[in-house]
C-alpha cells in the first residue's frame, strides 16, 4: 500500500478508529431519535389544570353541614 509507509501508518491508524467511533456515534444517535421522538406541543399540560387535579385529589369535600356554612361564611367575610 502506498500510504502505509513508516510515516503515514500512526496517522492512518488515528484516523481510522476516529472514523470507527464516529460512525458508531451516527449510529447511536439515530437509534435514539427512532426510539425517543419528540414529545407534541398538544400534549403539554396547562399548569393551572395540573395545580388543579393535585388539589381535587389531595382535599377532601366537606360533608358536615355546619362546618361547610362555616366556610362559605368565612369565605364571604373574607371577601367583604
Amino acid at each position: 500500500m502506498v500510504l502505509a509507509n513508516n510515516e503515514m501508518l500512526p496517522i492512518l491508524i488515528l484516523v481510522i478508529i476516529v472514523a470507527a467511533f464516529a460512525l458508531i456515534a451516527l449510529i447511536a444517535f439515530f437509534i435514539h431519535r427512532m426510539l425517543h421522538p419528540k414529545f407534541k406541543d398538544e400534549d403539554k399540560v396547562d399548569e393551572k389544570e395540573a395545580a388543579k387535579e393535585n388539589l381535587d385529589r389531595i382535599l377532601e369535600d366537606v360533608e358536615d353541614k355546619d362546618t361547610a356554612e362555616q366556610i362559605a361564611n368565612y369565605h364571604d367575610e373574607d371577601n367583604e
